[in-house]
């Protein structure tokens, strides 16, 4: 059996001596072909079958080559969350259409699950899906949709029966944002900036070919997605990542700053943080026998708590920071940008993390009732049919 190592880095350098890294779309696209994309996912969609692990290995020679990478930041919707999704729960066909265009942003995604009325418990949605032969036609809302307004894809949970409970009630499906039924409009943050969206669906088309699982197994299909999602936030691969390395970057640069009282903090967080890292690593390691499991919602909630203390305390050794911001004019980021702003941007924008993508609340919640065993919250509308749940 050839050594995975030896194979990865001849395919690595004959990926290199036979395409242009200046040419990313093209680039990455050859990187798909070749495996080199995630290298555990099957032969033909971007992988090699080979343990997880190995994908360290890939990038970093690619890295060191200077080669090109995927979009993690445009297009980190796509690659951490619909990818795996499509991987575990999708068909051949939907694999074999979907995935390349994704790794190399051809085509961006995004995701059509919070509603107005169903944020936090995502089961209570109430955009409707009527199947008509083998096309789905959906109307309702969609809010706190992310890149919506650059995006070509989406995911999608509907409800496609009312006379199931709510969880047993709910289909997934991929959507063609160019549909003309689907309406974006910008939603402003706190931040100044809309980076966020509410997405209008009025009769737009679905091929049933765009179902992914059975019909009525939407909430299953949609927890494998919430749960890589949770991975992809609150898993930072780096000792330093994220805001505790700008916070730490902040201590050394500025002697000036630094009291007792000061160090205090900073070290808490900091160990703090390195937990949480390390518990990401080990949440990681669960991928290569399956899915991410409910002790992803700890790691969320976890990094949440952490973004926000620790921009808070880069706010108190430089006050003066918080009353200096860039722009309050309303804005359309091509690209979420947390690390490289101001303090005062990221000490708002912070305040998201304990929503985005599951709020604490719902976390905690998770952790104790599926991780902890500890007894469930009362549900009055569990059982019961979706139409006679008070809304």
């Amino acid at each position: 059996m050839t050594d995975p190592v030896q194979l990865l880095s001849e395919r690595i350098d004959r990926l290199l001596a036979e395409h242009d890294t200046s040419n990313v779309q093209e680039f990455l696209g050859a990187r798909f072909d070749a495996g080199l994309a995630w290298v555990h996912f099957p032969e033909g969609h971007g992988g090699l079958g080979l343990p997880r692990e190995y994908n360290d290995f890939v990038n970093a020679r690619l890295a060191e080559a200077g080669a090109p990478g995927p979009d993690t930041n445009g297009n980190g919707i796509g690659l951490g969350m619909v990818a795996p999704t499509l991987i575990a729960k999708g068909t051949e066909e939907q694999q074999n259409k979907y995935l390349r265009p994704l790794y190399t942003s051809e085509e961006i995604w995004c995701q059509l699950f919070s509603e107005p009325g169903a944020g936090s418990d995502l089961a209570a949605v109430s955009t409707r899906a009527v199947l008509d032969g083998d096309t789905w036609t959906v109307n309702g809302q969609k809010v706190w949709t992310s890149v919506a307004h650059q995006a070509q894809r989406a995911i999608l949970v509907a409800r496609t029966d009312i006379e199931v409970p709510k969880h047993a009630g709910m289909t997934y499906f991929l959507v063609d944002m160019s549909d003309p039924g689907v309406e974006v409009r910008p939603l402003r943050q706190i931040t100044g900036e809309a980076e966020f969206n509410e997405v209008f669906l009025q009769d737009v088309k679905i091929p049933d070919a765009d179902r992914v699982g059975e019909t009525g197994e939407g909430w299953r299909v949609a927890n494998a997605t919430l749960n890589n999602e949770r991975v992809a936030i609150g898993a930072g691969a780096d000792r330093e990542a994220g805001q505790i390395g700008l916070l730490a970057r902040q201590w050394r640069e500025n002697p000036q700053l630094r009291t007792p009282a000061a160090q205090q903090e900073i070290l808490h967080w900091w160990v703090e943080t390195e937990v949480t890292r390390l518990v990401g690593e080990r949440v990681r390691q669960q991928l290569e026998v399956g899915q991410p499991g409910p002790e992803s919602s700890a790691l969320k909630l976890a990094f949440a708590t952490q973004a926000q203390a620790v921009t808070g305390v880069a706010l108190e050794l430089d006050p003066d920071a918080g009353l200096v911001y860039e722009d309050w004019e309303l804005r359309r980021p091509t690209k979420a940008d947390f690390l490289g702003r101001d303090a005062g941007f990221r000490y708002l924008r912070a305040k998201g993390n304990s929503i985005e993508g599951g709020s604490s609340e719902i976390m905690r919640n998770v952790v104790a009732e599926r991780v902890l065993g500890l007894p469930q919250e009362a549900r009055p509308d569990k059982g019961i049919p979706f139409k006679d749940v008070p809304r």
